[in-house]
C-alpha cells in the first residue's frame, strides 16, 4: 500500500464535466493499494497520513500535522502507483490489488478517515479523473505501509539481516535482537485464531 502526499493549497478532482471532491489548504493523497495488503496496515497508514509533519510551524519547520493545521484531505485511488516499473519500458500491474477488492478496501479506507478526520474530500474509484491542485513548496512524500510480520500480523517485526553472521564475543551478551548467538522474537505477542 502507498500514498503519495502532496501539500496543497488547492486541490479539485472531475469526472467529465462533474468535480467530485474539492479541498482547500491541506494533503491531497493518492493511494494505491496492492496485492495482499490488509486493514491493519491501512490503519497505520492513515493515522501516518494524518499524523505526518509536513506543514510549517510558527518558526517555518516542518513540524505540523495536517490535524494540527486543520486541513483538509482529498483522498484518491490511483492503481498505477502499484505499478511495477522495476524493468522494461511498460509498466506492469501484476502487483496492484484486483479492482473489485481494491473498490471495497478504498471505500473502507475513506469510511475510516472520514471517521478521523473532519473536511474530507474523494475522487471516484475506477473512473477517468481529471485531478487539478496547486502544490505548496511543491512538497510531496510517498509513504508505504510495513508488511505484515508473520509472527503477530502487525508491522516491521521482521529480524534484520543476518546474512553474514559475525562470531560472538564470550562473555559479551549485550548486542542487541538478531545478532548470532540470540534468538530473534517478534516483541507483539503471536495473533491467536478467531
Amino acid at each position: 500500500m502507498k500514498a503519495l502526499l502532496q501539500r496543497v493549497t488547492t486541490a479539485r478532482v472531475t469526472v467529465g464535466e462533474r468535480c467530485v471532491g474539492a479541498i482547500g489548504s491541506g494533503l491531497l493523497v493518492f493511494l494505491g493499494l496492492e496485492q495482499g495488503d490488509q486493514r491493519e496496515a491501512g490503519v497505520r497508514l492513515l493515522q501516518r497520513i494524518l499524523d505526518y509533519r509536513i506543514f510549517a510551524d510558527a518558526d517555518g519547520r516542518m513540524n505540523r500535522s495536517v490535524t494540527d493545521v486543520g486541513g483538509e484531505v482529498l483522498l484518491v485511488s490511483q492503481f498505477t502507483l502499484a505499478a511495477d516499473t522495476g524493468k522494461g519500458l511498460r509498466p506492469g500491474f501484476s502487483t496492484a490489488m484486483a479492482p473489485a477488492e481494491a473498490e471495497v478496501f478504498y471505500a473502507w479506507m475513506l469510511a475510516e478517515l472520514r471517521g478521523r478526520h473532519a473536511g474530507v474530500a474523494a475522487g471516484e474509484f475506477g473512473a477517468n479523473m481529471q485531478v487539478s491542485l496547486v502544490n505548496d513548496g511543491p512538497v510531496t512524500f510517498l509513504l508505504e505501509s510495513s508488511p505484515a510480520c508473520t509472527a503477530c500480523g502487525w508491522g516491521r517485526c521482521r529480524p534484520p539481516d543476518t546474512a553474514r553472521p559475525r562470531p560472538q564475543t564470550p562473555g559479551r551478551h549485550k548486542s542487541r535482537a538478531g545478532r548470532p548467538g540470540h534468538r530473534w522474537q517478534c516483541p507483539r505477542p503471536a495473533i491467536g485464531p478467531g
